[in-house]
């Protein structure tokens, strides 16, 4: 689903959000947690805890995987902002990763769109969760990341209904162009998104 262009050539939320199943990730620097809902969009539910694989991005591939299986037309990433609203190496590796995302997800011809939301406190949100069922510290890591990206696809979902739109930032994936030589087994030339915020580039 295309994102209508605002007053500054920025993308912004549909007046609409998609119906369908979603996805929820919870980025983390060892581990990804993977979470969906119903196709009503209705209740986020864990499906499970990635290994990070910033090298190969194995873990981004199983994601295409999971959204394909699913006809996920939408997925939600979280972004951790600090309590101030700023950000830190933690926030531009979401940014990336959605990014990532996003151009894998185009790559592999699907329409399903990708946005960041605001995961402030989730982490600590899903531990004080764990604790409450009575699971130990050690048993915690196993699902926590899973638990994190439940409450991020959740309040995404929440936030749609409640305010009757989508919601969230979405991310536009990096546009290839063929590299001289194309056809002679030479890989494509990627392309990086500039923000409009700024006009720097985000790569």
């Amino acid at each position: 689903m295309p994102w209508p262009t605002g007053a500054k050539g920025r993308n912004v939320p549909s007046a609409i959000a998609p119906a369908g199943s979603k996805l929820g990730v919870d980025v983390g620097l060892a581990r990804v947690g993977l979470a969906g809902s119903d196709p009503a969009g209705i209740l986020a539910t864990p499906i499970r805890t990635l290994k990070r694989d910033a090298k190969k991005n194995s873990d981004i591939r199983l994601v295409v995987k999971e959204a394909a299986e699913r006809s996920a037309v939408q997925v939600f990433v979280g972004l951790p902002r600090t309590m101030r609203g700023g950000e830190s190496s933690s926030t531009q590796m979401a940014r990336d990763y959605a990014e990532q995302l996003a151009g894998a997800l185009s790559a592999a011809g699907l329409d399903t769109t990708v946005s960041l939301v605001d995961e402030r406190l989730t982490t600590v949100s899903a531990h004080r969760t764990l604790h409450g069922a009575g699971m130990s510290s050690r048993e915690h890591r196993k699902v926590v990341d899973q638990v994190a990206a439940v409450e991020i696809l959740q309040h995404a979902l929440d936030m749609q209904r409640a305010q009757g739109r989508d919601v969230g930032t979405p991310v536009a994936a990096p546009y290839r162009v063929q590299a001289p030589g194309a056809g002679t087994g030479e890989e494509e030339t990627e392309i990086p998104r500039v923000d409009d915020n700024d006009g720097e580039n985000k790569r």
